[in-house]
């Protein structure tokens, strides 16, 4: 879960420490991001809606379409994110 932070504090991360917890979140060590590992990629990085923010990252990033987000998507997915 992720820590509170006031909204009076503003914090700024780079697209490297993006994809850091985009990779940390693959815990199975396929090389890919199922919709679960997504979902609590967005919630570390603290969204408040992290379904929605995958159904939107597989619409933007998904070139695929197999419904989960692979090392080549990764890039998209930041961009998304």
């Amino acid at each position: 879960m992720p820590l509170y932070v006031p909204k009076s504090i503003n914090l700024t991360i780079n697209e490297e420490q993006v994809k850091v917890i985009f990779k940390e979140q693959d815990t199975n060590g396929d090389g890919r991001l199922s919709k679960e590992e997504l979902s609590k990629a967005f919630e570390k990085l603290g969204s408040r809606n992290p379904g929605w923010r995958v159904r939107r990252s597989l619409h933007h990033a998904d070139a695929d379409g197999d419904g989960s987000i692979s090392v080549d998507e990764l890039e998209q997915l930041v961009k998304y994110a």
